[in-house]
């Protein structure tokens, strides 16, 4: 079972707020991208993606050809990437942000900010994008 998280309120006054952060996470990558995904490119994603099929099992199980299936596959990254970055009021990228962001009281002015440099993805095109699921333990 998961556990809940005991946080710190930034108003001071020793309040404290709980919650099962790692599922609230979960369940709203599932939920947004599944709302933002046609039906076909929500199995797509489904099989790549969570399940971790490779092309060619793709491929045979839904009935697509290589070619269309990537070109599904880099469509669904672009389009999810945007989504869970500019999802308002707490995108789902970059993970700092969603699980130790902003609260309610606190404003970019008064928040301390630091910039992170981004430097360019060094892998393929047709390399398999690891999704930051976080497998079961074993009870």
């Amino acid at each position: 079972m998961a556990q809940a998280v005991l946080e710190y309120s930034p108003r001071g006054g020793g309040r404290t707020t709980w919650g099962r952060k790692e599922e609230e996470y979960v369940a709203d990558f599932l939920l947004v991208s599944r709302r933002h995904l046609n039906p076909a490119e929500y199995q797509v994603f489904r099989f790549h993606f969570l399940l971790g099929a490779g092309n060619r099992l793709c491929c045979q199980r839904l009935g697509l050809e290589r070619g269309e299936f990537y070109h599904m596959v880099y469509r669904i990254m672009r389009r999810l990437g945007r989504v869970y970055r500019e999802l308002k009021p707490y995108a789902l990228y970059p993970l700092d942000e969603y699980f130790h962001g902003r609260t309610e009281n606190t404003t970019p002015s008064t928040a301390k900010l630091t910039l992170v440099p981004v430097r360019p993805l060094r892998r393929g095109l047709h390399q398999q994008l690891n999704v930051p699921v976080r497998e079961r333990k074993a009870a």
